[in-house]
Formats: structure tokens, C-alpha cells, sequence
């Protein structure tokens, strides 16, 4: 029988591992909101390596099914097999986090395990708000805020850094066999998704990078509000990953059409600095 304290050594160890950008910013939590947000992390990280290990789409859609219930279990207080699972109950009871945003990130990894593409914007917003924007809820209910209106401020930053995300890799997931903007906004731009697949150059790529890079600013500068809705603790690791993940923005937003020839990155030492900046100077939309 472990104890909570192994469970959660478990999941700094798979946080750890995933050399995830985020992993520096939750340092600066104090000890038990920095363990709550490992534990989140860990959580996710599951989820996503189900569907990025996959070999089987059907052994990992039954992995999937058998976390979701697992979950469910655990939220209930049955005993399960998985520490992450069991600390991510824990974490939920402990901070008061909703448990849909959990079950909204599974939700949201399965897509990618039929990925499909999207019709829509609207389809395409559906599935950043379930794989990124429930985790930015999750994570303020842990890190704490002052005000309801936070809701809707991490929801759009979920949204801006999953568009960051997006535009980054779009080279790599086309080598996947993916295309995450929406085929009408291709279409709008006299771009289709096969010709996206394919690396076809087209004039309209100017256009779709314009598009979905202004969609993105705007809604970092919605973000930037959460700032003032935090408690401390909380506004400065939020601004620790703004700060990261406005470098990547910005070097996203220079590269314009050249995202679709490589996936675009800051240096380390940009990104280091722009975090560090973010602590101290505040968001920067």
C-alpha cells in the first residue's frame, strides 16, 4: 500500500520526465500548491502519452476508456491501481477542482486519437478548451483567484497558448498526418487541407497565418486580465508561463509563413529571459 506522499513522488518523477516547459514556473510554488499543480501536470501528461505512444488506435482508445473510468473511481474514493490517478483525486478534493475539467482533457486527447480535423473554428475552439483551457481552470483553482471573472480570463488563455501551440507545429503534424486549422478558414484563405498535407505553397498562406495570429493576440491580451484576478502565489507562476509562452507567440508571429516550412522556436536563452521578465514586469500580451 503506498502512501499519498509516494503517489505524488510519482508524479513529479513523470512531470520530470516530460521535460515540460511549464516544469521551472511551478517551482515557484509554495510546497503544497506546487505539488497540487505537479500532480494536474502528471494527470494530463497520462492522458497525452496514451495517445502519443500509440501504436493501436484501438488499444489506445481502450487505454483511454479504462483511465476514464479508473478516474471516476478514484473521485468516487475506490481504491485503483494508478498513483497518478489516486494523487489527482486527492488534488481535486484538496483545492476544490471541478472534476469535469479532468474528465474534459480525456475528452480532448481522444479527439486527437481520431483526429479527423476541423470543420469549423468553432469545432477547432471545442477542442482547445478541453485539452488546454480546462487545465488553465484546474490550475487556478489550485494556484487560487479573487474573482469569478477568472473563469473566463484562463479559458481564453487555455485558448491562446493551445493557437500558440498550433501554429508552432504545424510542420510536425502535418508529418502526422494531422492539419488542426479549421478547413474553412483554409478555404476563406483559397487553401484546402489536402494542399496543406501535401507542403503545396499557396499565396493564401499569408492570410490563414494573419487569421489565426490575430485570433491569438487577442485573446493573450484577454489573458493578460487574469494578472489582477490571482493571489499572489498564483499571479506569479501565471506569469512565469505568459512570459514563456508569449516568446513562442512572438516568434511564431516573425516567422509568418515560414511556420509551414519548420517548426518555429525561441532560443533558450529568449525563452529563459522572457520568463524572468514575466515575474517581474507582468504579462505581456
Amino acid at each position: 500500500m503506498t502512501t499519498l506522499a509516494q503517489d505524488q513522488a510519482a508524479c513529479a518523477a513523470l512531470l520530470g520526465r516530460s521535460r515540460s516547459s511549464f516544469t521551472l514556473p511551478i517551482r515557484m510554488l509554495p510546497a503544497s500548491k506546487r505539488i497540487g499543480t505537479t500532480v494536474l501536470y502528471a494527470f494530463c501528461r497520462r492522458a497525452d502519452d496514451i495517445v502519443d505512444d500509440a501504436g493501436d488506435p484501438r488499444q489506445a482508445a481502450c487505454e483511454l476508456n479504462a483511465l476514464e473510468q479508473q478516474l471516476g473511481d478514484a473521485l468516487q474514493g475506490k481504491v485503483v491501481a494508478d498513483p497518478v490517478l489516486r494523487a489527482a483525486a486527492d488534488m481535486v478534493r484538496r483545492f476544490g477542482v471541478p472534476e469535469e475539467c479532468l474528465f474534459d482533457v480525456i475528452a480532448g486527447v481522444r479527439m486527437d486519437l481520431d483526429h479527423r480535423g476541423f470543420e469549423t473554428f468553432r469545432e477547432l475552439e471545442e477542442y482547445c478548451r478541453r485539452v488546454a483551457s480546462a487545465v488553465g481552470i484546474a490550475a487556478i483553482h489550485i494556484w487560487g483567484f479573487l474573482t469569478p471573472s477568472a473563469l473566463d480570463a484562463a479559458h481564453a488563455c487555455g485558448l491562446a497558448f493551445q493557437l500558440t501551440n498550433i501554429l508552432r507545429d504545424v510542420v510536425e503534424d502535418r508529418a502526422r498526418g494531422r492539419v488542426y486549422l479549421a478547413r474553412e478558414d483554409l478555404a476563406r484563405c483559397g487553401w484546402s487541407t489536402e494542399e496543406l498535407l501535401q507542403a503545396v505553397p499557396n499565396p493564401g498562406a499569408a492570410e490563414v497565418v494573419r487569421l489565426y495570429v490575430g485570433r491569438a493576440d487577442g485573446l493573450f491580451r484577454q489573458a493578460a486580465d487574469l494578472d489582477r484576478m490571482l493571489t499572489t502565489d498564483g499571479r506569479i507562476v501565471f506569469r512565469a508561463m505568459f512570459g514563456a509562452y508569449g516568446a513562442v507567440f512572438r516568434a511564431v508571429r516573425r516567422a509568418g509563413t515560414g511556420i509551414f516550412e519548420r517548426r518555429v522556436r525561441p532560443s533558450r536563452i529568449a525563452l529563459y529571459t522572457a520568463t524572468c521578465a514575466g515575474v517581474v514586469a507582468g504579462p505581456r500580451p
